[in-house]
């Protein structure tokens, strides 16, 4: 049973409070998908258990006497998704953080321990490793004020050099696997970005979360089709 719904922030008290722009006070209403609605599953109706396992690297973070060490070649935390039907993973966003915002204080890979490495190649081990077992990047630095999407199919500063990895690591595996590529999709909506509008507006503009309602909407309706359908970019 799929029921189509138009919704507000103010009914759904589980959005968290940095991506509720509405709330935080952003003035215009923002497109959350093409037809403005959200797709939900009941699934009291299907028997369905859904589990998030918050982990943004795929592979380790773990504590040691050095402190947080990110293992590119380990991931023992992947016996959690052992016995599941469906499992959907998504990375990237964290790797770029840097400073205080850091995850990790060193990276490990093998016996090598670093206080840090190019984000890209620490990528691509990462999820070979995963494989085995966005940036927005316009010139304007900054998504204040800006209400509308990009106009046309094709975005300015090209795919980012994470998605080319992404596929690189898929195309190499064993495991057939469907990609639900939402990259040009995601870069061409300049507007979906919190922005001013975000849980900590004061300490600067979020322009890399997404407000909700808004794009990641329109992501659970793609997935919600190739869960259907089975269609979808399939590699392998």
């Amino acid at each position: 049973m799929m029921i189509l719904i138009l919704y507000t922030t103010h009914q759904v008290p589980v959005i968290e409070k940095q991506f509720d722009c509405q709330k935080n006070g952003r003035p215009d209403k923002l497109s959350s998908s093409t037809d403005g609605c959200l797709v939900l599953v009941l699934t009291k109706d299907y028997e369905i258990s859904v589990v998030l396992s918050r982990n943004a690297f795929l592979v380790d973070l773990v504590k040691e006497k050095i402190g947080k060490v990110l293992k590119l070649d380990s991931i023992e935390n992947g016996n959690y998704w052992k016995g599941y039907d469906m499992l959907i993973f998504n990375t990237w966003h964290w790797w770029l953080h840097k400073g205080s915002e850091q995850p990790w204080d060193y990276i490990q890979e093998g016996k090598s321990i670093r206080k840090d490495m190019d984000r890209l190649v620490a990528f691509k081990d990462g999820l070979t490793t995963w494989s085995n077992g966005e940036e927005w990047n316009e010139t304007k630095s900054t998504c204040i004020g800006e209400t509308q999407p990009i106009s046309g199919r094709t975005y300015p500063g090209g795919s980012p050099p994470a998605a080319t990895v992404v596929k690189q690591v898929l195309n190499e595996m064993k495991v057939a696997v469907t990609l639900l590529d939402i990259t040009t999709l995601s870069q061409l909506r300049k507007d979906g970005h919190p922005s001013i509008y975000g849980y900590e507006a004061k300490k600067g503009s979020d322009c890399s979360h997404w407000c909700l309602a808004g794009v990641p909407d329109t992501w659970n309706q793609l997935l919600y089709s190739i869960l259907v359908t089975g269609e979808g970019s399939k590699l392998q």
